[in-house]
């Protein structure tokens, strides 16, 4: 296939140390048309990053050389940002908490259905897409608007009066949508790598920004909270489709 025409189809980079689990989902998702290289180290496959330019990394947490944690690491400190899924055994809450604290966009369980996978594989994608598109400075999720150029933040037509640091927080948020961030990287990312503040400083903030965008701040809709971690901006939709995957 010419690499013009291959490049148009998602190239998918799978990092599995087990050769039944590698094959059985490379075959899946080349069956669905993405691209696909299949690596077993996790030095392996920080290599092929750069070999094969791939749009999205399914990540076992349990490598041979660097674990999956440690590639992730090494991913994120890289200036392109790749959407990662984590792939893994492990289900305990502390590898899950971790792998996100660190960076991963998502955290699915072995065993695992295929067409869970391939729904948050499509899912991560098109927000990627969606968020990289070019001139895209304006974000609407039913009656909220956020203008990025602007720095304006409209709900129902009316305008939302936000501090700059709220603002701040809010577009990082909302153009990255499903991303979970930390709070000590939102105090690093919003306030400044010399700011003295304490983590309550986000959450003041966010319960702020809930009082002013969410139709029902008691149940926020789109600044959702991720328990011992930090918090995430996603939409309805999005919300949705993942609770028919869980």
């Amino acid at each position: 296939m010419p690499d013009s025409v291959q490049r148009s189809y998602p190239h998918i980079l799978i990092v599995e140390d087990d050769p039944a689990i590698g094959a059985f989902v490379q075959t899946a998702l080349e069956r669905e048309g993405f691209v696909t290289e299949l690596v077993k180290r996790g030095d392996t496959a920080l290599e092929c990053v750069e070999t094969f330019s791939p749009d999205l990394i399914l990540l076992d947490l349990m490598l041979p050389g660097p674990d999956g944690l440690q590639v992730c690491q090494a991913l994120r400190r890289r200036p392109q940002y790749i959407p990662i899924i984590m792939l893994t055994a492990k289900d305990d809450d502390v590898d899950k908490i971790v792998g996100l604290e660190i960076g991963a966009d998502d955290y699915i369980t072995k065993p695992f259905k295929i067409r869970e996978l391939l729904a948050r594989i499509r899912a991560l994608l098109r927000l990627v897409q969606r968020s990289a598109s070019p001139g895209l400075r304006v974000f609407r999720f039913d009656s909220l608007e956020v203008n990025i150029e602007s720095r304006t933040v409209t709900r129902g037509g009316r305008r939302v009066n936000l501090t700059p640091k709220e603002f701040e927080l809010l577009a990082l948020l909302v153009s990255n949508p499903r991303r979970v961030f930390g709070r000590e990287t939102l105090l690093e990312k919003v306030w400044g790598y010399n700011y003295a503040g304490e983590t309550r400083t986000v959450d003041v903030h966010i319960q702020r920004l809930r009082q002013k965008i969410e139709p029902d701040p008691g149940e926020p809709r789109f600044l959702v909270t991720v328990r011992n971690i930090g918090y995430k901006f996603e939409t309805q939709h999005e919300r949705e489709i993942g609770a028919r995957n869980e």
